[in-house]
């Protein structure tokens, strides 16, 4: 029985999954629903978990080298909670793009993972390194 990092099997299938470019989808609570994408709903009530908390959880399992988020993120969003996703994502080549382009890249991921996040456009797109 696993005792430590992702315990969610689902979740854990889907990282194993994952190969070089390959890219997953981490999902605040009210994100759409994309028919033939596997989506691994981890959503518990409004904040849990957050995109943040999943984002953690899949460093310690895997290496990303760039990430996309909508650039609305930054409008929306106070400097408080940028920097939080900044720190989050040191080391990681972010790019901001229009939400209507971020969500053009969706359809091409191995997965989608839905949090509780209501964070406005906190959504981001991992690419493996």
């Amino acid at each position: 029985m696993l005792r430590t990092g992702i315990l969610n099997p689902n979740l854990l299938s889907l990282v194993a999954r994952v190969r070089h470019t390959n890219t997953i989808v981490i999902a605040d609570r009210g994100f759409p629903s994309w028919p033939g994408l596997e989506t691994i709903d981890l959503s518990l009530i409004d904040g849990v978990p957050t995109v943040l908390q999943v984002l953690a959880a899949l460093r310690d399992q895997a290496h990303y080298g760039e990430a996309f988020m909508a650039k609305e993120f930054l409008k929306a969003n106070d400097a408080a909670t940028q920097q939080q996703f900044s720190t989050a994502l040191a080391g990681i080549d972010l790019k901001h793009e229009p939400h209507v382009e971020f969500k053009l890249r969706v359809p091409h991921a191995i997965g989608l993972i839905r949090t509780g996040d209501t964070t406005q456009y906190a959504n981001m797109i991992l690419v493996s390194a």
